[in-house]
């Protein structure tokens, strides 16, 4: 493989030419972002302005909220953040499908009856709920045959209360298609204009486990993220892929060719604020990915949380830095000599006045990463500011 690269002059934020993106989305850059959960959707809905391309691969190892009784009742991948996601991305013009949109947003009643919430359900499937009624068709009979097999697969103690209707129409699509989860994502990322390219990373029903730095272990997401669960009482030392959720039991799979084939082809790779192990490091696990990254040339960026997070207990900044460039380079075999492969990171973006903790220019500079420092953050304290982070990254390509 060639291993050269090319470098020029960066200017941030390079307002110049994020205004020829503004101008030219059709035309933007694939900037691809590893993520999960809901922290990178305003970032997206801002950044489908400047780009049409984006890369979103998200975690399919979700196993809370109603995500986890989808799961568990059909065994199947997570597809919470992923609707989420393609949703954030939806072309909000006149040019898209609005009805579509506020359907899929759409949630199930938590205070209803088991009985009203079937009856709900049952309206959607024939299409005559407020919701469904003014999808044009042939978009209503598609949806309601999705739909309709959720329906007809779901136990009778299936709790729907608070339930995604998007969920529940991406579920009946992946049971009705062979349990093969892109080709309804396709599907659907057409119903709603997607602009943007939306994919979990594997398309297999796996969990997470983590070994904490006291030797317990923890199975699940939602177990790990202290969200739905008390915080971890210990740092987490390692993570890995498991199957199901009720004993240890290490497993991997191979990324597929396309997400292979658009991780390397990746205009810039963007690893974006959110939980730090169980939506960017969970990412990165699957074999192939950190191959496939350090076979790109182009630049790699991470961008940190601001704020709490429960999973970087007893992390700091440089830690992290480090475990994620261990992530990455995991996947190359050690057989491999490195000086095939470019480095897993290459710039550490930060907002130019917010404490994120010590940062060593030297270690950064023995990790070969630069240290980019710029507005990031706008009225809002500990927040990024969507636009902003979106300017920044598109000063990189």
């Amino acid at each position: 493989m060639d291993s050269s690269r090319i470098f020029r002059r960066l200017t941030m934020p390079d307002l110049v030419r994020v205004h020829r993106y503004q101008s030219l989305p059709e035309q933007g850059p694939k900037v691809l972002f590893f993520s999960g959960g809901s922290a990178l959707n305003k970032i997206s809905r801002v950044f489908k302005e400047y780009s049409h391309h984006s890369i979103h691969l998200v975690t399919p190892f979700d196993s809370g909220g109603s995500s986890a009784r989808l799961r568990a009742e059909f065994d199947i991948p997570a597809v919470g953040d992923l609707r989420s996601r393609l949703m954030a991305l939806a072309d909000e013009t006149v040019l898209g499908q609005p009805e579509v949109y506020t359907l899929f947003t759409h949630r199930l009643s938590q205070h209803d009856t088991p009985e009203q919430l079937a009856a709900q359900l049952e309206q959607l499937v024939s299409g005559v709920h407020p919701l469904i009624e003014c999808v044009p068709n042939p978009m209503k009979a598609l949806i309601k045959t999705q739909l309709a097999v959720t329906q007809t697969r779901i136990g009778v103690d299936f709790d729907l209360r608070g339930a995604s209707i998007g969920n529940l129409i991406i579920a009946g699509g992946y049971l009705n298609n062979l349990q093969q989860l892109d080709l309804i994502v396709f599907l659907f990322s057409r119903l709603v204009k997607t602009l943007g390219d939306v994919k979990t990373t594997i398309d297999t029903s796996l969990h997470l486990g983590v070994e904490l730095e006291d030797g317990n272990i923890v199975l699940g997401q939602h177990n790990i993220t202290g969200k739905e669960t008390g915080s971890l009482s210990s740092p987490i030392k390692r993570m890995w892929l498991n199957k199901g959720l009720r004993k240890v039991a290490p497993i991997n799979q191979h990324i597929a060719d396309d997400r292979k084939d658009a991780i390397e082809s990746a205009d810039l790779i963007c690893y974006p604020p959110g939980s730090f192990y169980s939506s960017l490091l969970a990412n990165l696990m699957p074999e192939g990915v950190g191959r496939s990254i350090c076979q790109n040339s182009n630049p790699k960026v991470y961008l940190p949380n601001l704020g709490v997070d429960p999973e970087q207990l007893g992390l700091s900044l440089m830690e992290r830095v480090r475990r994620l460039i261990n992530a990455v380079t995991d996947d190359i075999s050690i057989n491999n000599e490195m000086r095939e492969y470019f480095p897993a990171l290459d710039y550490l973006l930060l907002d130019d006045s917010y404490d994120y903790g010590d940062v060593d220019i030297e270690a950064l500079q023995a990790l070969n990463v630069s240290l980019i420092k710029t507005p990031l953050i706008g009225n809002k304290p500990d927040k990024y500011d969507e636009r902003l982070v979106t300017q920044a990254l598109l000063s990189f390509v």
